[in-house]
């Protein structure tokens, strides 16, 4: 039975994906930083362990806690919506060190296990904000747009050694706590300026007829990267990703 060690349990994508490997035979390691054993239905296949990807020694004290594993998936991130001049820079270290970071560092933590066993696979979760540009998340976009060329290059070094590195990029989606997650994190301060802007693009998100993505499309798309080794190395995931990615391609083809 394989093991999959997925970050950011609590809720959301990362909740979402512990239930599907534990519904199809898997061992799984689900991490939280505060662990919460009712989240997630009692299985004998599950552990539930506390990490913070951003501190060194919880990522060492997890690593060590979980022992071998197969398939790292790297899906703690913290959102951020606010304008760069209303951001201060010991928030945007804050972002960096999470989404940008910690993958980094949860990343180094387990190479040397797949590379000695010349197996295992790192999936990545970023965000489809990297496929267009949209205003008062460029911080939260970079942190992610980062670790997707992290991921390709990642992806290289490691396929002498039979690793596969795979990115994963849901689109928005409204059943989780980004956006509850990213107004905690800019305390709703956005700057005058720029209120008119920011409350233009809630009334366009609230829209109904928008294609927007379910936790359900982000744990499926992880669930291919981690056990088809023919994916391509990005995964769009939702209905809003894929249209974007198409779009994306689109344009790179014709310019």
């Amino acid at each position: 039975m394989k093991t999959v060690l997925i970050t950011g349990c609590s809720s959301g994508f990362g909740l979402e994906t512990a239930k599907y490997f534990l519904e199809r035979d898997w061992n799984v390691i689900a991490t939280m930083r505060t662990p919460r054993e009712d989240v997630l239905p009692p299985s004998k296949n599950l552990r539930i362990i506390p990490l913070d990807v951003a501190d060194a020694d919880s990522i060492r004290s997890a690593v060590e806690s979980a022992g071998p594993i197969d398939v790292l998936v790297n899906n703690a991130g913290i959102g951020l919506l606010n304008a760069v001049e209303g951001t201060p820079m010991e928030m945007i270290r804050e972002i960096f060190e999470t989404n940008t970071f910690g993958v980094m560092a949860m990343t180094q933590a387990v190479i040397p296990q797949f590379r000695e066993r010349k197996s295992g696979v790192v999936v990545n979760v970023t965000s489809s904000v990297t496929l267009k540009s949209l205003p008062l998340v460029s911080v939260y976009t970079a942190s992610k747009a980062a670790i997707n060329a992290f991921t390709e290059s990642l992806a290289l070094e490691l396929e002498q050694f039979g690793v596969r590195v795979r990115v994963v990029l849901p689109g928005r989606a409204p059943t989780t706590r980004f956006a509850e997650n990213g107004r905690e994190s800019q305390r709703m301060i956005v700057p005058e300026p720029y209120e008119t802007l920011a409350q233009s693009l809630m009334e366009e998100w609230a829209e109904a007829d928008h294609p927007t993505t379910n936790a359900s499309d982000v744990a499926g798309a992880i669930w291919r990267a981690a056990t088809d080794p023919s994916t391509p190395i990005r995964i769009p995931a939702g209905a809003d990703s894929v249209e974007w990615a198409r779009a994306a391609k689109a344009t790179v083809a014709t310019s």
